[in-house]
């Protein structure tokens, strides 16, 4: 066997082993919280620019057992449900999100109350409510729950939802994987009083859940994941360019945080059709052996998270045996992208110089001239 073919086996042996140890530690049972009486909660959600979609999400009632009061974040009035409140708010920060959140919490009275930030696109459920307050209450610093994409039927969107509930990239996965700081999706965060605090100084930085988890960790402080997920109703008649811009711009965001774990996108995450590919072109039996052992676990893995991920609405559950290749496709193509757009992101219609730790600063159009 030449020098290529023992690289692609060991490539193959180590990502068969990742995906074996990630479905070992998804397959534990997980704990059963206690009953308790449930807290009061201050729901955030953070808009600008809701899409019809968001609109129908904030109207959405939620079955929550205990006292709940929802304040919608935006600049102007949205559409909203009976008994949510909309607070104006219209930050200057580059980090709209965080602006909106921190000017809530300086404005609204939340003593006596768990807080949770929950992005305009997820569907709000009173398990996910309960998921994101009770570690709160427990002691953890920071609650988060895994992005969950449903409804998706074309082409696309098929592969956001296999990538983000099949694969490694799920925040299941993550979360049972992380070593060191705790993977953290931003879309639905439960905010301990310590985390307020580190989030103030996360106005001008992307990604700032990867930042804020990163500094919770740095002293010793836990985040805990919500056993109910954040579904997030996928729009269908979208184009490739949609979920690739928002991966690619993920991409850019891990390397400007988390630059050790970058390179193991390609490496442990997205492995499988480049190995394919080399094994078809080397036939070596022991590179074909390894390379089918790891299809068949990463094809167990994503039978498992499908398990973990399901949607009471949803009869099928045949796309995990295919959807979870797409995903790794997506998120392969997103990090070919971003390997030519390091050092700065377009976000929010603006570009930004991106520093370590994911603090950026405007860049200011350049101005052509044109004709006098």
């Amino acid at each position: 066997m030449n020098a290529l073919g023992l690289f692609t086996l060991g490539w193959a042996t180590l990502a068969g082993g990742f995906s074996a140890v990630a479905l070992a530690r998804l397959s534990r049972r997980a704990p059963v919280a206690g009953a308790g009486s449930l807290p009061s909660v201050l729901l955030l959600r953070p808009v600008d620019a809701p899409t019809p979609q968001e609109l129908d999400n904030l109207e959405l009632p939620i079955n929550y057992a205990g006292p709940l009061e929802q304040v919608v974040l935006s600049p102007y009035r949205p559409r909203l449900a009976e008994g949510v409140r909309w607070l104006p708010s219209d930050p200057v920060c580059p980090n709209r999100k965080v602006g909106h959140l921190l000017y809530a919490l300086q404005t609204l009275d939340v003593r006596g109350r768990v807080v949770l930030a929950v992005d305009a696109d997820v569907a709000v459920t009173g398990a996910l409510v309960e998921g994101l307050a009770s570690p709160l209450v427990a002691g953890a610093a920071l609650s988060t729950a895994a992005p969950t994409p449903v409804g998706a039927v074309d082409a696309a969107g098929r592969a956001m939802a296999g990538l983000l509930r099949y694969t490694h990239h799920s925040f299941r996965a993550l979360h049972a994987m992380s070593a060191g700081a705790q993977a953290v999706c931003g879309k639905a965060l439960g905010l301990s009083p310590r985390a307020v605090e580190e989030l103030v100084g996360l106005s001008d930085h992307i990604g700032e859940d990867l930042e804020l988890a990163k500094r919770l960790h740095a002293r010793g402080l836990d985040v805990a994941l919500s056993p109910a997920p954040a579904w997030v109703p996928v729009a269908n008649g979208t184009s490739w360019r949609v979920p690739l811009e928002r991966f690619t711009r993920w991409m850019q965001v891990l390397a400007s945080h988390r630059p050790g774990l970058y390179p193991t996108v390609p490496l442990l995450f997205t492995p499988t059709v480049p190995l394919v590919l080399l094994a078809a072109w080397l036939h070596e039996p022991a590179v074909w052996l390894a390379v089918a052992a790891l299809v068949a676990v990463r094809t167990l893995l994503s039978l498992r998270l499908a398990a973990l991920s399901r949607v009471p609405a949803e009869a099928d559950s045949g796309h995990a045996l295919t959807d979870w290749v797409q995903g790794e496709l997506l998120l392969l193509a997103a990090f070919a992208a971003s390997l030519t757009r390091q050092g700065r992101v377009t976000w929010r219609g603006h570009t930004y110089a991106l520093e370590a730790g994911g603090r950026m600063s405007r860049v200011a159009p350049r101005w052509s001239g044109g004709p006098g």
